[in-house]
C-alpha cells in the first residue's frame, strides 16, 4: 500500500502536482503530447482496468475507494498507483456535474490501421466533430460486434471526455485507429478484403434491398460522415457503394447515431446468417 493511501494520510488536493498534471489532460494538446487521457466513473474505470497496462493511475475520493474496493484491489494488484483525493480535487478532474468519485489516467489505445482488428465489421467516422456522436457510434459499433473504429480526417479526438463517457466503456473493447487520410484508409480496408459502404441519405442503393440480396453478408466497412456536412465527395467516390437507409415515415432523415445503428446491425445480422425478412424493402410486400 502506498504512503498516500494509508489511513490518516491527507488526501491529494487540487494543488497536488499529480492532480494538476492529470487535470491538464482535459486539453487535447496535452492528451496528444502525453499520449494519455482521463476515464471518469466506475464503469469506464472497470473496463479500463480490464486491459493490463492501460491505467497509469487511479484517483478516488475516500468514499468511492471504499465503495469500489474490488476495483481498487484490481488496480493495486496490477501495480497501478491509487491516490485518495478530496472531493474538490475529484470535481476538478471530472467533467460531469455529479461525478461518481473515480477518475483513471489511461494510455492512448491507438493502433495502426494495418494492425487493427478490422475483421468482418468496421466503422469509419469521417470528419465527425461532435464527441457525443462519436462516442455513441463507438458504443454501437462495439454492440454490433465490430472490431475497430477508424477516426478519419479531421475527426474529433476519441479521447475527448464527452466521447469517452458516451462510449460507456466500449472505447476499451475495440481497436481505435486515427487515420488523417480517409481515402487512404478506404484503400487499406479494401485491400484487406472489406467491402466499403458509404452511408448517405442520397445513396443509390437501398439498405433493405442490399441486405435482402446478400450484399451485407461479407466483411464490411461502413463510412459515416457528420450530420452537418455528410461525407466528402472524394470519400463517396472511393466507396464501393453509396447506401441510404429507407425512410418509411415522414421524417426527413435519421441522425448520425441512429443511421449508424441501423447500418451496423444490418451488417451484423446478415453476417450471422439470420433470416433477412426484417430487411426486405416495402416493394417485396414483406414487413
Amino acid at each position: 500500500m502506498q504512503q498516500h493511501d494509508r489511513p490518516g494520510v491527507a488526501p491529494y488536493t487540487v494543488r497536488t502536482p499529480r492532480v494538476v498534471a492529470a487535470r491538464r489532460l482535459h486539453r487535447r494538446r496535452e492528451r496528444d503530447e502525453a499520449c494519455r487521457f482521463l476515464a471518469e466513473g466506475p464503469q469506464a474505470v472497470r473496463e479500463a482496468l480490464g486491459r493490463p497496462g492501460l491505467v497509469h493511475e487511479l484517483f478516488g475520493t475516500g468514499a468511492a475507494l471504499t465503495r469500489y474496493a474490488e476495483m481498487v484491489d484490481a488496480a493495486r494488484g496490477g501495480g497501478v498507483p491509487v491516490s485518495r483525493v478530496t472531493d474538490d480535487a475529484l470535481a476538478a478532474l471530472a467533467e460531469t456535474v455529479n461525478p461518481q468519485g473515480l477518475v483513471a489516467v489511461c494510455a492512448h489505445l491507438d493502433v495502426p490501421l494495418r494492425q487493427a482488428d478490422t475483421g468482418r465489421l468496421t466503422a469509419v467516422l469521417v470528419e465527425i466533430r461532435d464527441p457525443g456522436n462519436a462516442g455513441t457510434v463507438l458504443r454501437t459499433a462495439d454492440a454490433a460486434g465490430a472490431g475497430a473504429v477508424v477516426f478519419a480526417g479531421e475527426a474529433v479526438d476519441p479521447y475527448n471526455g464527452k466521447a469517452v463517457r458516451a462510449s460507456a466503456g466500449s472505447l476499451f473493447h475495440l481497436d481505435v485507429v486515427r487515420e488523417p487520410d480517409p481515402v487512404a484508409a478506404i484503400r487499406q480496408l479494401r485491400d484487406t478484403g472489406l467491402t466499403v459502404l458509404a452511408a448517405t441519405g442520397h445513396g443509390d442503393a437501398d439498405l433493405d434491398v442490399l441486405a435482402d440480396g446478400g450484399g451485407l453478408d461479407g466483411p464490411t466497412a461502413w463510412l459515416f460522415g457528420s450530420e452537418a456536412r455528410g461525407l466528402p465527395e472524394p470519400v463517396l467516390a472511393a466507396a464501393d457503394a453509396r447506401v441510404r437507409v429507407p425512410i418509411h415515415g415522414r421524417a426527413e432523415s435519421l441522425n448520425l447515431a441512429a443511421a449508424a445503428a441501423v447500418c451496423l446491425y444490418a451488417s451484423a445480422k446478415a453476417q450471422r446468417g439470420a433470416p433477412r425478412t426484417m430487411f426486405r424493402s416495402p416493394a417485396t410486400g414483406v414487413s
